[in-house]
């Protein structure tokens, strides 16, 4: 019975510092800008500070619609063409990597 539990144990610990090793995007972000900050005091980290967090997001929030405009052109092509199955699969792949 101590050996499961001693076994179980062990489980959540590596489970915990994995999860514990892997940084968020908001995690990320904030570190890149941390470093960005050095040699800013007072006001001017903090106003420094929000305006590169809001940036590093309007610039995620762009690259994820620019791939949503992609796809969407990319599904109106594939669809004038009547393309279906395998042949649309490869279509959009090719499509979508350009």
């Amino acid at each position: 019975m101590n050996r499961k539990l001693a076994l179980f144990a062990a489980s959540l610990f590596s489970l915990a510092a994995a999860s514990a090793a892997v940084a968020s995007p908001q995690q990320d972000k904030m570190k890149a800008c941390n470093a960005e900050a050095k040699g800013k005091t007072g006001d001017e980290r903090k106003a420094f500070m929000q305006e590169c967090l809001s940036a590093k997001k309007a610039e995620a929030t762009s690259a994820k619609t620019a791939q949503q405009d992609k796809m969407k052109n990319c599904n109106a092509e594939a669809k004038t063409k009547a393309l279906s199955g395998d042949e649309r699969k490869k279509f959009m792949s090719s499509c979508l990597s350009n």
